[in-house]
């Protein structure tokens, strides 16, 4: 069992001992960090907090436990219940809110939930901010209001419905022309929340949808990390019933995977490229990804006349990249679209709005959109972690022995050879050493992740 606390929030299991998994006095201490933080760094005097979760079994649990606890320290609190990642970005301004916070643990399997903290931006806090409300935890710094002092709470749950609105009036969304092309779309939401809001979408749009684990009960029926060796369904689904392509959504609705007509995954480090092919070629502009994403959005970037930048892995950081950069598209390779016309933040339902929009205007079909566009293949492996391993002295080795490479140390240790590159970095989400791999294939790139795990484990003893 697992407590992970790092700058973009809290994640653990649930159940077990407090300090060591996401316990309900682990849930309250850290909605206390966060709500007193706040209070001191908002400076004002009656603060609104939007909350949201994903569908998985704890969520009403860790609902109602922070919920209560901002309502404890004078907070008031939006409540949207079930909701999805972007759209809690998106209603944090609407409701002209002081934060948010979104209860999901994103792509980890059931056990576990988390606390993902927004500013009033509807926006992750920075590094700075997060370690702030860390301190504050850990010295159980909480002041909490008197009775005539207390928060209230509202629930509204039009906000998926209004998120959609936003989707469908932003510029390069043109809903007739989504309709004239009468797609049918598999949609997997792994029974959570995207089960809600992407069919919803679809429907407006005039897509007539084939659902599978769409209904929200959070009883995930595969792995709800969207990756090829967990989405057999999906595929056989989309060949069985003829329909253009198939949609999958993690838990919370914030990564973005396609299968192709003919049931192939089109590729999750594909989806940002296909998104910027379409924004690309309609607005000039720059884009930006983190280190661990895919060659690809380099060369459409620059078939289209812009520049691309890498950025550390995490959204916060991918994001103030964007914002400096000036960049018109960004996100990440796992599947997370960034689309700062709509808002600063990953985005499923945009992401299907602008893929629909591309494959309405381009026609053909997605397998043929797939072998349109530079072919790179990818590994993605990890190594547990095990108590005592050095990681930073393992990527401080690992470094040293290709100091002779193309090297980035801004987020682990990132090797650029001329025809491959190798990313070794420890997660932020799980205890573990990501090795991420791409090459021109895909025995290639195992093989480089193989030797490189293989390196790893000598340099660490184990």
């Amino acid at each position: 069992m697992t407590l992970i606390k790092s700058i973009s929030g809290i994640r653990g299991t649930i159940g077990g001992r407090p300090g060591e998994n996401l316990t309900p006095i682990d849930t309250v201490k850290f909605a206390a960090a966060y709500g007193s933080w706040l209070k001191t760094y908002s400076k004002k005097d009656k603060l609104i907090v939007v909350i949201g979760r994903d569908a998985r079994l704890s969520g009403e649990m860790v609902q109602n436990l922070v919920v209560s606890t901002l309502v404890g320290l004078g907070i008031d609190v939006v409540d949207l219940d079930l909701s999805t990642t972007p759209t809690v970005e998106v209603a944090v301004p609407l409701e002209k809110a002081d934060g948010g916070i979104i209860l999901t643990a994103s792509h980890n399997p059931k056990q576990w939930n988390a606390l993902k903290l927004l500013n009033e931006k509807g926006e992750f806090l920075d590094a700075a901010q997060g370690a702030r409300i860390l301190e504050i935890a850990e010295r159980e710094d909480f002041d909490f209001s008197e009775v005539d002092d207390l928060g209230s709470i509202t629930r509204n749950d039009a906000y998926i419905d209004i998120h959609i609105d936003e989707v469908l009036n932003l510029p390069l969304v043109d809903a007739e022309v989504i309709r004239a092309a009468k797609f049918k779309v598999a949609v997997d939401a792994v029974n959570s929340t995207g089960g809600i809001a992407i069919p919803r979408l679809l429907k407006v749009l005039g897509v007539e949808v084939i659902e599978l684990y769409c209904d929200p009960t959070g009883h995930f029926p595969h792995n709800p990390e969207p990756l090829k060796q967990h989405l057999g369904d999906i595929c056989e689904l989309v060949v069985r019933e003829k329909a253009d392509f198939g949609i999958v959504v993690d838990p919370d609705v914030d990564r973005l995977a396609f299968i192709s007509d003919d049931g192939e995954m089109f590729g999750e480090e594909y989806t940002l490229v296909a998104c910027a092919d379409y924004v690309l070629g309609k607005t000039k502009g720059n884009t930006v990804s983190n280190l661990s994403s895919s060659r690809a959005l380099r060369d459409i970037s620059e078939k289209h006349g812009g520049t691309y930048e890498a950025a550390a892995v995490g959204e916060v950081n991918v994001v103030t990249k964007m914002k400096a950069n000036n960049a018109i598209i960004g996100g990440e390779g796992n599947g997370g679209i960034i689309y700062p016309e709509s808002h600063y933040g990953r985005d499923s339902l945009v992401g299907t709005a602008l893929f629909l929009m591309l494959m309405a205007e381009r026609g053909g079909t997605v397998a043929e959109l797939r072998a349109s566009y530079p072919s790179y293949f990818m590994s993605k492996k990890k190594i547990a972690l095990t108590p005592g391993l050095d990681v930073d002295g393992i990527l401080k080795t690992m470094a040293e022995k290709y100091r002779d490479e193309d090297i980035s140390t801004i987020d682990g240790v990132k090797i650029d050879f001329p025809e491959n590159w190798v990313h070794l970095r420890k997660s932020n989400t799980e205890p573990i050493i990501r090795i991420y791999t791409e090459a021109k294939s895909q025995s290639e790139a195992d093989m480089l992740a193989d030797r490189i795990i293989g390196e790893i484990r000598e340099v660490a003893g184990i």
